[in-house]
C-alpha cells in the first residue's frame, strides 16, 4: 500500500514537470501498474497457448484451436465485436503426428531431428543404412542414379565443426546501448534481427551458405523425387541440441508433395557423416507421419474491441496486436505466444479497471507472419487501404502498437521515423522508469506486423525489448516452449502497452503523422 502511494505521489509530481503538456493520468497509471503487476493474467493465457494449444503453425489445427480459445477468452474479458476475421487464401495446414528417428547401428540413439513443414510422410516406419552423398555441382547427381530407391540419404555438404559460442545465450540491453539507440538522428538501415540484441554468431555464416546451397536445391529435389529417395536427413542450424526449423515445400494448395525430410540437430548430423566418412555403417529406423489439412486454404485474423464512449472520437481507433502463428518445431512461446499473451493481457487490464475509452480499442491476433506478414497485410489493405488508393479509415486509427521480439521486457518504444510523437512518447514511459522502460530512438526494428500500418502511413510502433535467448536459442526453434518465458518481464510489458493504449484512447488528439504518402510513380 505505502508503495503505491509513493508511486501516486511521484506520477502526480512527474504529471507537473516540464513534460506536463503530454497529459499522464497518474490514477489511471497507478490502477493499471495495481491490476497488471499483482493480479497479472499473463502466464496462464501465454499456458494455454503453448502447452494446451501446442504448436500454430499457419493453416493448422494447433492455430485455430489457440484462436478459439483466444476469441472467447476476449469475450469473457469483456470485449465486444468478437470474430475470426479472414484476410485472403493461405493454402495447406499441415501438421506433424508422429516423429520418430533414431540411429541403429553402429550402437542404438535416438537423434534430434524435425520435419521440415509441409513435407511428406515416409511409407510407414522404415529401416534401412544412411547413404552419404557428394554433391558438390548438378553433374555429381548422375552418379547416384538408379542407386536411392528407398534409402535413407545425408548431403556431405562440408559442414564446418560446430562452434560453441563463448557469449551467453541470455541478454539484456546495457545502459550504454540504450543511450545510443536514443542518440539516433536518422533510422538505420537493417532488420528486425540487426536491432534485436542478442545476436547468434553462427548465423549469418549460416546464412551465405544457404544461399549458396539455394540455387542447386531444386535440381536436387528433383532428382531424389525420380529416384523414390524415402528420408533426406539435412542439417539444422543450432548447437547445444537445439534446432532452428523451417519449411521444406510449398504450403500452396497447387504445390506437389515433398519428401520426407528431418532437420537434423547438428551434432547428430555430423556424427552421422563422419562415421560414414570413416566407412561405418551406419542404420536408421524413423517413423515420420505428418498430415496436410485443405478443407479450409483462408487464413484468419483474432479481432475484438472495447468501444468507444465519445459521440465525436469513437469512430476513431487505437489498434494493439502480434501475431499468433508460430512454427513446429516447439510451441511458438517466444515466437510470438509471449507478443499475443501481452496484448490480451493489456486488454483484459484495461476491462478489469472499469475503463471506458474515448475511442475505440481493437485488438488484432494475427496468422501468417511467419510467411510474410499476410494476416496484418491483408487486413490492412482491406480495411485501410494501399499507399496509392487509401480509404477513409486509414485516417481514423490514431496508432498501432505491436510486440514480436520475444519475452524480454520493453526498455522503451522504436518511433518508425515518427519524429513528432517522440515527446508524447517520452511523456507516457517516465512512469515505467522504475520498471526498466526508459528510451525513445527514431529508429526502426522491421520484419513484423507494425510495418503494415506503416506501409499505409498509419503510426505503426514496436516496443524495443531485451534481447534475451531470442536470437541465440529460441526463435524458430524446438526451444521456443513456456519454459523460456520470463513472468516479471512479461507482466512490465502488458503493463506498459496497457498505459500506452489507455493515454492513446483517451488523448485530445490523434497521435502526429509523418508526412502524408506520395503515390508511386
Amino acid at each position: 500500500m505505502k508503495k503505491n502511494l509513493l508511486f501516486s505521489l511521484f506520477v502526480c509530481s512527474f504529471s507537473l514537470s516540464a513534460l506536463a503538456q503530454e497529459v499522464v493520468d497518474a490514477a489511471a497509471v497507478n490502477k493499471i501498474r495495481e491490476e497488471g503487476l499483482n493480479r497479472s493474467q499473463v502466464m496462464k493465457t501465454a499456458f494455454y497457448l503453448t502447452d494446451v494449444a501446442g504448436p500454430r503453425l499457419s493453416g493448422s489445427p494447433g492455430l485455430r484451436k489457440a484462436q478459439d480459445w483466444a476469441l472467447n477468452e476476449l469475450k469473457k474479458y469483456g470485449l465486444t465485436n468478437g470474430k475470426l476475421e479472414p484476410w485472403g487464401k493461405f493454402g495447406k495446414g499441415w501438421q506433424v503426428n508422429k516423429n520418430y528417428a533414431a540411429i541403429t547401428v553402429p550402437y542404438y540413439h535416438a537423434i534430434i531431428a524435425i520435419p521440415k513443414a509441409w513435407t511428406s510422410s515416409t511409407k510407414g516406419a522404415i529401416k534401412g543404412d544412411v547413404t552419404l552423398l557428394k554433391i558438390d555441382t548438378v553433374t555429381d547427381l548422375q552418379k547416384y542414379k538408379g542407386q536411392l530407391a528407398g534409402k535413407i540419404v545425408i548431403i556431405d555438404n562440408n559442414a564446418p565443426a560446430l562452434v560453441r559460442s563463448k557469449n551467453p545465450d541470455l541478454s539484456r540491453y546495457t545502459d550504454e546501448e540504450l543511450a545510443k539507440m536514443a542518440a539516433a538522428t536518422s533510422q538505420p538501415a537493417g532488420g528486425r534481427a540487426a536491432q534485436r540484441g542478442g545476436g547468434n554468431p553462427q548465423m549469418a555464416a549460416f546464412m551465405a551458405a544457404r544461399l549458396k546451397a539455394a540455387a542447386m536445391r531444386t535440381a536436387i529435389s528433383q532428382f531424389f523425387q525420380q529416384e523414390n529417395v524415402a528420408l533426406i536427413l539435412s542439417q539444422g542450424r543450432g548447437t547445444d541440441g537445439t534446432v532452428f526449423t523451417s519449411n521444406g515445400a510449398s504450403y500452396a494448395d497447387t504445390a506437389k508433395a515433398a519428401l520426407p525430410e528431418l532437420e537434423t540437430s547438428g551434432e547428430d548430423f555430423l556424427r552421422i557423416v563422419r562415421l560414414l566418412r570413416a566407412g561405418q555403417k551406419v542404420s536408421m529406423e524413423a517413423d515420420i507421419q505428418t498430415q496436410f489439412f485443405n478443407d479450409d486454404l483462408k487464413g484468419y485474423n483474432v479481432i475484438a474491441e472495447i468501444p468507444g464512449t465519445d459521440k465525436k472520437l469513437k469512430e476513431q481507433v487505437v489498434m494493439l496486436g502480434g501475431h499468433f502463428d508460430s512454427w513446429h518445431a516447439g510451441t511458438g512461446a517466444t515466437d510470438n505466444a509471449a507478443g499475443s499473451a501481452v496484448m490480451m493481457e493489456a486488454v483484459r487490464i484495461l476491462k478489469a479497471i472499469g475503463f471506458k475509452p474515448k475511442r475505440t480499442i481493437r485488438i488484432a491476433l494475427w496468422s501468417s507472419e511467419e510467411q510474410g506478414l499476410f494476416g496484418s497485410r491483408g487486413y490492412v489493405a482491406e480495411h485501410f487501404g494501399k499507399r496509392d488508393s487509401l480509404k477513409a479509415e486509414q485516417g481514423k486509427v490514431s496508432a498501432y502498437y505491436n510486440l514480436d521480439n520475444g519475452t524480454g521486457k520493453i526498455r522503451g518504444i522504436y518511433l518508425q521515423g515518427n519524429a513528432g510523437v517522440g515527446p508524447v512518447f517520452n511523456s507516457w514511459l517516465e512512469p515505467f522508469k522504475d520498471l526498466g522502460a526508459t528510451t525513445v530512438t527514431i529508429s526502426n526494428t522491421g520484419g513484423t506486423d507494425h510495418q503494415s500500418f506503416d506501409a499505409v502511413n498509419i503510426p505503426g510502433f514496436q516496443f524495443i525489448q531485451d534481447g534475451m535467448d531470442y536470437n541465440t536459442r529460441t526463435h524458430h526453434s524446438n526451444q521456443d516452449t513456456y519454459d523460456r518465458l520470463v513472468e516479471d518481464d512479461l507482466k512490465q510489458a502488458a503493463t506498459i502497452v496497457a498505459s500506452f493504449v489507455y493515454h492513446t484512447a483517451q488523448r485530445a488528439q490523434m497521435l502526429p503523422r509523418k508526412e502524408a504518402i506520395k503515390p508511386a510513380n
